[in-house]
């Protein structure tokens, strides 16, 4: 087997900063070996290489809404009337035009492995196509042809609201009608070498109790919204007279094969159970602050045993560098104190914990015997130069500043330029 031989002026290893002057060694798709301090050989990544970003919460048609649900007032709520019309306008083709488009964006912004929680399955007005899964092998075809990995978390969604009622309008098509039926058609998902099938409920308010206990994720990820907004949980306090973390944790789905989505607004006793089981904790802090939803407990959990990853969620920007210092900032808001989260702590949510809440384990480090996922950052742009090297890349880089990626051993940007789509002219043509 060919030995593939990388350069890199900085990689970070692990640990508060990074080895200088490194050889990567990539054998069929997997690293070798990684020798700092080696004599120049290879291919040079000239700044500092890290370990492929996961981003673990994606909506990919979401996307469509950037420059048009920004400005003006409303909430949430506002803002889903505006998303249930664009998800009432896709079918396959073209939801696999604009994922494609926004997987490529993805790639460009050194992101290795998405999370795509999908629940919208079905004809808009809730009919079957003739493939159960047409929706489901589009997300997973323009993944591939993005060069990217994903994680199809396929969601299981039942009814509008916390006591069981229909669903009505857009949200017809993104319900099976039982959990039964969503069960089948899951299984006839053909993912591919590039992709894993996980699975997601898509909240409390969506999955009543009945299905819900029905549920056995075992050792694949498993995916769900939790307290997003507060009327999630007024709504469940009412129905269910606890939390839902507390019903989730009455329902057995808490623990280390579970990531919660969100996990906004939490009582103390909702942080030491999500903490106690090790659950992960999704935070999307661009979506977050974008649909005004509030600021979650982000060191809180991390100290009670939650660890943390990272996502882009409704993609109001796409850039994990963004993501990881907004849990810090956000924090800084929240208590008026700096100081909260190392820039290893916000990387390794970005890389090694991301990967892990989607099932790829074998991801995320620059390590022997892991996927060979590099993404090297520009130390010398207006942003990052004369930074630290790891500072600068989690406090001042932007997705602007990835220059080369590389995908399972196969360069896929180079040179800020995706070798196999014009992505920003497919963006344009599509919205």
């Amino acid at each position: 087997m060919p030995v593939t031989s990388y350069h890199a002026d900085y990689a970070w290893l692990g640990g508060d900063s990074p080895a200088h002057e490194v050889r990567i060694e990539v054998r069929d798709g997997r690293i070798a070996s990684v020798t700092p301090g080696a004599p120049r050989d290879g291919t040079r990544l000239p700044g500092l290489t890290l370990p492929g970003l996961a981003n673990a919460h994606s909506h990919a048609f979401h996307r469509a809404l950037r420059g048009r649900t920004h400005t003006g007032a409303g909430t949430f709520w506002t803002w889903r009337d505006r998303m249930y019309e664009v998800a009432a306008r896709l079918d396959p083709d073209s939801y696999h035009r604009l994922a494609r488009a926004v997987y490529g964006e993805m790639v460009l912004a050194g992101i290795t492995c998405v999370g795509e929680f999908h629940y919208l399955h079905h004809a808009p007005d809730g009919s079957r196509y003739a493939d159960p899964n047409a929706m489901g092998h589009a997300l997973l075809a323009a993944a591939r042809e993005a060069g990217i990995r994903v994680t199809l978390l396929d969601t299981l969604y039942l009814s509008s609201a916390v006591d069981g009622a229909p669903l009505t309008g857009p949200q017809r098509r993104f319900g099976d009608g039982s959990v039964n039926a969503w069960a089948e058609r899951v299984r006839a998902l053909e993912p591919g070498p590039h992709a894993v099938v996980g699975y997601a409920a898509h909240s409390i308010r969506a999955v009543p109790a009945a299905a819900l206990a029905v549920l056995d994720p075992g050792k694949h990820p498993f995916h769900v919204h939790l307290s997003e907004q507060r009327a999630e949980n007024e709504a469940c306090q009412a129905w269910y007279g606890c939390s839902p973390t507390e019903f989730l944790d009455r329902s057995e789905l808490l623990g280390e094969h579970t990531t919660v989505i969100h996990a906004t607004h939490l009582e103390t006793k909702d942080v030491e159970r999500l903490g106690s089981t090790r659950t992960r904790a999704c935070f999307c802090p661009t979506t977050e602050r974008d649909l005004a939803d509030g600021i979650g407990p982000a060191r809180a959990l991390a100290d009670a045993g939650a660890p943390l990853c990272l996502g882009s969620d409704s993609h109001a920007v796409i850039d994990l560098f963004e993501e990881a210092r907004a849990v810090e900032l956000d924090e800084r808001l929240r208590t008026e104190t700096r100081g909260h989260f190392t820039a290893a702590e916000l990387l390794t949510a970005a890389t090694e914990t991301g990967h892990a809440a989607l099932g790829w384990t074998d991801a995320g480090r620059i390590a022997e015997g892991y996927r060979a996922d590099l993404v090297t950052v520009d130390l010398d742009s207006v942003r990052t130069a004369g930074t630290q090297p790891l500072a600068g890349a989690v406090f001042a880089a932007t997705a602007a500043d990835v220059t080369h990626v590389v995908v399972d051993g196969r360069p896929v940007v180079v040179d800020r330029r995706h070798r196999d789509l014009d992505v920003s002219a497919e963006l344009k043509a599509l919205l």
